[in-house]
């Protein structure tokens, strides 16, 4: 899954992007508002974590301008602990609140539960016919029997495992799984496909000719 983090002190930014990649996703960074506020709007994120106090555009009016063509899930990071900050946030369009200083297991925690929350999947283990995904332990199961995936191959499985049931694209695959950091040419979605086939049968992913992949529910 692929996460935005808007935040302009750079030791917290990088401390995030690597908890964040550690946690097994796609990081995008972004240190000012305007910048932050063009990839939120350009690209299409999982979720996005959202500094308030950032130059440029402050994070209110980031998250004002981003739900006025988007729903993303966001997670507001600040230091500003008032009520009325948090209920401002909250109706504006925030799906969470986290304040600073924060633990980074249960911003990880949180994160993960924002993503389940928009794909209408509450628990995070579920079962698609004989595999059985834990999006917390990033574990899986075939028949019982541990898998070994890689982080990408893991990525692939989760992301259609969450949309089952609907075509998704190699183009969104792509988008999802890879961040602004990977080298295109190093990351063909189909080899990780195929591999993905091989560990859990040519019948969990099927391929839609011109379309993309899917996974049935």
């Amino acid at each position: 899954m692929r996460v935005l983090v808007i935040e302009d002190e750079p030791d917290l930014l990088s401390a995030l992007a690597q908890a964040l990649r550690e946690g097994g996703f796609a990081v995008d960074e972004a240190d000012s508002g305007t910048d932050g506020l063009y990839k939120a709007t350009e690209w299409d994120y999982d979720a996005i974590l959202l500094d308030l106090m950032i130059p440029g555009l402050d994070g209110w009016e980031i998250l004002r301008r981003l739900r006025a063509k988007k729903t993303t899930p966001v997670l507001i990071l600040t230091a500003r602990d008032a009520i009325s900050d948090r209920v401002r946030g909250l109706d504006i369009g925030a799906d969470d609140y986290l304040l600073k200083p924060f633990n980074l297991t249960e911003l990880l925690a949180r994160v993960r539960a924002l993503i389940r929350r928009a794909v209408g999947r509450p628990d995070a283990t579920f079962t698609l016919h004989d595999v059985t995904i834990n999006t917390v332990r990033r574990t899986v199961f075939r028949c019982g029997q541990p898998v070994v995936l890689t982080a990408r191959e893991y990525a692939i499985v989760e992301l259609l495992a969450h949309r089952s049931g609907q075509v998704v694209s190699k183009t969104q695959i792509y988008e999802h799984i890879f961040d602004e950091t990977d080298d295109t040419l190093s990351n063909l979605v189909e080899v990780h496909v195929s591999n993905v086939r091989k560990k859990l049968g040519r019948e969990f992913i099927h391929t839609i000719r011109g379309m993309g992949y899917v996974v049935d529910r």
